[in-house]
This record gives C-alpha cells, sequence and structure tokens, in this order.
C-alpha cells in the first residue's frame, strides 16, 4: 500500500469516515504492496521494541528504589533509625499513600501531552533524587517524608508505561510486551539483592557512613542518569514520535485502526475529564480493582522477600544471594506464560494457573518449617507474579477506546490496587515464627482473586454474546450503525470487535 494510501486510512480514521479499502481503487492492496507494509511493519516494531526496552532498566531502578529499604534493614536501618516494627511497616506503606494519589491525575496527564518521554524521565529525575535523600535521613520521620514523596513522583511511571506501549503494540502482541515490561520487576527483585550484598558487605565505615546509607546513594545516582537518557530515548506517540520515518508512523496508526475498528485517539469534542467520567460509570472497572487490590495483598510477599528467605536460617549475605533464584525462575516463567496468552488470546487461564501453584506455595510454607521445601515455595510463590502481568494486559484489552478513558482505567485500577500493598505492609507479623498466620491470609487473598477473575471473565463472555447478537441484527440493518457513530459499542459490533477472556 502505498504512502497516500495510507495517509487517506488514517485521515479518514481521524475524521470519523469509513474507508473500504476493497470498493476504492486507490487502496487496493496487491502482494507487492502487502510484502512492502510486511517490511514496513517489521522495521517499526524492531525500533519500538529496541526503544521500549529502555522501559525495563526503568522498572528495575523503579523497584530498586522503592525496595531497597527492605535490604537496607538486614543491615542497621531499623536499629540506626530506632524504628519499631510497626514504625518500619509504617515507612513502608506511606509510599503507597503517594503513589494512590498521583496515580490517576499523572496519567490524564500522560494521555494529554505530546512528549510523555519528557514528562516520564523528568519523574524518574526528581524520584532518583528523592531516593538517594533516603540515605541522610536520621529519623521515622524524616524517612516517612522521603517515602511519601517517592511514591508520589513514582506514581508517573508505571500506568504511564502502560498506556504508552498500549498505543503502540495490538492487543495480540501487548501482553509479551508487558511481561518484557513486569520482567524489569521481577529482575529487580534478583538484582536488588545481588546488589544489596554487594554494598551492605563491601562499604560500610566508607566515608564515615553505614552501608545502608551508600546502598540509597548509589541505587538513586543510577536513577538520575538513566532519567537523562529516556528523555531521549523512549518513544512518544505513533503520530510524532521521533526516530520513526513517516510510513512506519502510518503504518503504526493503521494497526491500530485495524485491532480494534477506529483510531487509538480522543474525540476532539472531548474534555479533561471526559475520560474520567466515562471510566467511573464502567461497572467492570470496579470489579477490577477490588481482584487486583486481593491480588496484591496476595503477593505482598515480595516487599518482604529477603525476611521470608531469612526463614531458612542463613547469615544475611547467603541470604540476599539466595533471594535471588526464585526471580529469576519467575522471570523465565512470566515471558513463557506471556507469549502463549498472546498466541492463544486468552487470558483467565493464564492468570488463575500462577496463581494456583503460588498457593501450593504457601501451603507448603504454612505446612513445614524443613529447609528444602520452604526454598522450593519460595520458587512457587515468586512465579504467581506471571498472572499478576497478564492482569494488566486484560485491563488494556477490556477497556480499548477511547484512549482517555484507557487512560484512567489503567492508572484507577492500578492506583486502588496499591491499597494491597498498604494493608500487605501489616499482613506479615515480623515476631511470628514461620509467618504461618500471614501466609494464611495471603492465601485467603489469592483465593478472592481467583473468584474476581472469573466474574469479569463472565461479564466479558455476556457482553460477547451481546455484541454477537446485535452484529447479526444490524447487518440487516446498516444504517443504524451510521445513526449510533458515537457509540463505541456500535462501532465494535460493525468492526467485530471482541474482548478477550
Amino acid at each position: 500500500m502505498s504512502v497516500e494510501a495510507n495517509k487517506e486510512i488514517v485521515a479518514a480514521s481521524a475524521e470519523g469516515r469509513d474507508v473500504d479499502v476493497e470498493a476504492d481503487p486507490k487502496l487496493e492492496v496487491s502482494e507487492e504492496a502487502k510484502a512492502h507494509r510486511a517490511k514496513v511493519e517489521k522495521s517499526l516494531k524492531r525500533k519500538l521494541d529496541a526503544r521500549c526496552s529502555l522501559f525495563v532498566i526503568i522498572y528495575i531502578l523503579n523497584y530498586l528504589d522503592r525496595n531497597n529499604i527492605s535490604a537496607a534493614r538486614l543491615k542497621g536501618l531499623q536499629a540506626d533509625l530506632k524504628l519499631s516494627n510497626t514504625d518500619y511497616s509504617t515507612c513502608l506503606s506511606i509510599l503507597y499513600v503517594g503513589y494512590i494519589l498521583m496515580q490517576v491525575p499523572s496519567n490524564m496527564i500522560v494521555n494529554r501531552i505530546s512528549r510523555p518521554s519528557i514528562y516520564i524521565g523528568v519523574a524518574m529525575l526528581l524520584w532518583g533524587m528523592i531516593s538517594t535523600l533516603s540515605g541522610v535521613v536520621t529519623s521515622f520521620g524524616g524517612m516517612v517524608a522521603t517515602r511519601f514523596c517517592l511514591g508520589f513522583v513514582e506514581a508517573a511511571f508505571l500506568p504511564g508505561a502502560l498506556l504508552i506501549l498500549s498505543k503502540w503494540y495490538t492487543r495480540r502482541e501487548l501482553t509479551l510486551r508487558n511481561a518484557i515490561l513486569f520482567g524489569g520487576n521481577l529482575i529487580s527483585n534478583a538484582f536488588s539483592s545481588l546488589v544489596a550484598a554487594g554494598v551492605l558487605s563491601n562499604m560500610n565505615g566508607v566515608l564515615g557512613h553505614a552501608a545502608w546509607r551508600w546502598l540509597f546513594y548509589i541505587e538513586g545516582a543510577a536513577t538520575m542518569f538513566v532519567a537523562i537518557l529516556a528523555m531521549f530515548l523512549l518513544p512518544d506517540l505513533p503520530t510524532n514520535s521521533r526516530g520513526f520515518t513517516e510510513e512506519e508512523l502510518q503504518v503504526a496508526q493503521i494497526r491500530l485502526l485495524e485491532d480494534v475498528g477506529e483510531a487509538d485517539q480522543d474525540s476532539a469534542e472531548e474534555g479533561v475529564f471526559d475520560g474520567l467520567f466515562m471510566a467511573v460509570k464502567d461497572v467492570k472497572i470496579y470489579l477490577m480493582m477490588l481482584t487486583l487490590t486481593a491480588y496484591v495483598i496476595g503477593l505482598s510477599f515480595n516487599a518482604f522477600f529477603p525476611s521470608l528467605t531469612a526463614t531458612l536460617g542463613f547469615g544475611y549475605v547467603p541470604t540476599l544471594l539466595m533471594s535471588a533464584p526464585p526471580w529469576v525462575f519467575s522471570v523465565i516463567v512470566s515471558m513463557l506464560n506471556a507469549w502463549h496468552a498472546d498466541r492463544t488470546q486468552e487470558k483467565f487461564w493464564h492468570i488463575v494457573v500462577p496463581i494456583l501453584f503460588g498457593l501450593v506455595g504457601f501451603i507448603i510454607s504454612m505446612a513445614t518449617l524443613q529447609t528444602a521445601a520452604r526454598y522450593v515455595a519460595l520458587f512457587l510463590q515468586a512465579q504467581s507474579y506471571a498472572g499478576f502481568i497478564v492482569f494488566y494486559s486484560w485491563i488494556s484489552s477490556s477497556f480499548p477506546r477511547p484512549p482517555a478513558k484507557r487512560a484512567v482505567a489503567l492508572a484507577l485500577i492500578n492506583a486502588f490496587s496499591q491499597l494491597g500493598n498498604i494493608a500487605g505492609s501489616y499482613v506479615w507479623n515480623m515476631t511470628e515464627n514461620g509467618y504461618r498466620k500471614s501466609y494464611g491470609t495471603v492465601t485467603a487473598m489469592f483465593g478472592i482473586t481467583i473468584v474476581g477473575c472469573f466474574a469479569f471473565k463472565m461479564i466479558l463472555v455476556n457482553l460477547n454474546k451481546k455484541l454477537e447478537a446485535g452484529e447479526k441484527a444490524w447487518e440487516s440493518k446498516p444504517d443504524m450503525v451510521n445513526k449510533t457513530r458515537s457509540s463505541d459499542e456500535a462501532l465494535a459490533m460493525k468492526k467485530g470487535f471482541r474482548y478477550l477472556v
């Protein structure tokens, strides 16, 4: 297809007009044109994958800066700051207060601006600076303040990254790309333990600072360095991103048009808060909010993973080193699970099966104090993140258009789910032998998650039946589609859109 034909399709979609490729001789697609389109699309995805890979590094640093307090606690942070167990849990949970407050406003901003790469880069620069300053804190109040600010600024990243990915990749490609993004989270759990082991073992007393303070200094400085690179390397939008040819950007827009049936852009008549109003009226969002919150509570072992590994009875360096392999295993499982989810276009079982294996891990941890069994259980627990990754792609595919609604849906569901992290900070009883009661709590949360996912699947199955019935009914009355042009459901019916279950 020619550049002119691509322009016609993009322009027609932007204006709300239908383009019939078969009926319009200017848009006829020859085998040569199809081969050229495939070549351009391959070049587009290669460049896009390379640039979006920076999101993985950013996510690694995001979680290093967020969770390094857990490793620092093993080498004197709690004692130096004179924190009680409740104080320490408060330092963990206060981050999510700021994180929740800023998520929806931040994603509304990301959806409206033309250069989200600059926005995310600046936010990253700020949170790197705040993380560095955590190393100079001398009191409980100071740590609470820095942790709150850190969460407030970090809120820009994850929902913003998910939104940007959804603006470039089709539903068939998105789960694997989300898995690669979340791989940064999982890798950080392994990588942070190795970095912490090195810093905490060798930096104590250097320049008169405790080793745990150096952990904040080093990781915060690394974040600020990558933030500068992010401003120049991250992609922006398919309409204006630097580093792509005009034809590649046109193909990027056409791919999303073909995927859902309409252009991935908001109407010119929509106001700043229209996406928010559309989102809060959709009952599916509330079910996903509650389900993901239960899932997050179930995954709260993440923030305490070094402490859970310490129950095996080894010293702090072996403990940190042994914390890494379960997360490496989790990355492998997550990639395979996401790849298969994209290949089959199925969501429910790709979420539930990893949860079931995680439940086995919880039960083993409650049932025995035997070292080998408990270490195997940590592997099973860590791989339960594989379903968490697919859950996020389920959000994007369940609220595809308009982008303003999808932006709020991603942020609102993710923000509300952070209440699970706040609750999870208090789930794990620091004085309890083996954390048996804590494991009982997260087991119940995983059970609630499975029920919520099943209910959501049934809602989507019912909606698909309505879409199919409506599509058949409207085939005999095509004029009704034009009369209801503003209806997303009507357009979905016309284009054959179906929700992924």
